[in-house]
């Protein structure tokens, strides 16, 4: 081979390993996008069939109104101020029954599913009140506590602490019996058998109950708000509702749906990092 071909040959090698190289970020962008039509698209294309439908009049767009006339109430309402004033109010209703539940559900979860004769006592008037929807005991809690904050957080306190007590209860008993038995046969007290078997296998349905939860309190929230509120976002629905504010009540509602979301995302989040051993986790 002379030198004139081994010359050639690396020209050609140097060529073809630049393109390739230039062609890395094309692949790496067509990945991403394919990713993104794939989880996303359906929504996006919901989207998009929705302001084509306002904006071309097949619907009545005073009653459903473009979604860019939506984002634009949206937008006004931030950047003016006057839906964060209601974000506030809403996330500290929710945020301090939400937090209310967790310390009386999850301990007490924990004792339920652990000692027979206190599920015994106590299951039949837990049943009982679970079955009984908040929304029904509300006018009760307003009688009891007014119109004022204290009957809206406890209204979402009540119906958040059934989802979180009975999934840490259902935790705690599927634990497995033999890692219990294991773990007694090397010696482990109560309390370390508590600590090292029992906690940790309950924790994946204790954020299943987390989850749900969070779903339940915004809901109740916006319930709550609607009834004796002159501030938040369920409050917020309603007074766009009835001053025919439509593009500000949908603003809303985008509000809510967005804090379920992160709300959501966090507790995935957290329960990634925290159950790492666990394989249904991540």
């Amino acid at each position: 081979m002379t030198l004139q071909h081994i010359e050639k040959t690396v020209g050609i090698g140097r060529h073809e390993g630049g393109s390739g190289t230039g062609m890395e970020p094309l692949r790496l962008l067509t990945r991403t996008s394919a990713r993104i039509l794939s989880r996303y698209g359906v929504l996006l294309g919901f989207l998009v069939f929705w302001q084509v439908a306002a904006s071309s009049g097949w619907v009545n767009s005073a009653v459903l109104p473009p979604v860019d006339t939506i984002v634009a109430a949206l937008w006004k309402g931030l950047i003016g101020g006057s839906l964060l004033g209601d974000i506030a109010i809403s996330l500290q209703r929710a945020g301090l029954a939400f937090a209310a539940a967790v310390v009386v559900a999850i301990p007490l979860g924990l004792v339920m599913g652990q000692a027979r004769a206190v599920e015994t006592a106590l299951d039949p008037i837990l049943q009982l009140f679970r079955q009984t929807s908040a929304l029904a005991l509300y006018p009760v809690f307003i009688l009891l506590l007014g119109l004022g904050e204290a009957s809206k957080v406890f209204v979402i306190f009540w119906a958040t602490l059934f989802p979180l007590l009975l999934n840490t209860i259902s935790g705690v008993k599927e634990v497995d019996p033999k890692l219990l038995e294991m773990a007694r046969a090397y010696g482990a007290r109560r309390l370390t058998n508590f600590r090292r078997v029992v906690l940790p296998g309950a924790v994946p349905s204790i954020f299943v109950g987390l989850r749900l939860g969070a779903t339940t309190a915004l809901l109740l929230l916006i319930a709550s708000e609607m009834i004796g509120a002159n501030k938040g976002i369920g409050f917020q629905v309603m007074n766009a509702q009835y001053n025919f504010q439509i593009p500000l009540m949908f603003a809303a509602i985008v509000i809510l749906a967005a804090l379920g979301l992160i709300a959501n995302q966090v507790l995935v989040v957290l329960q990634r990092r925290l159950c790492r051993w666990n394989v249904s986790a991540s």
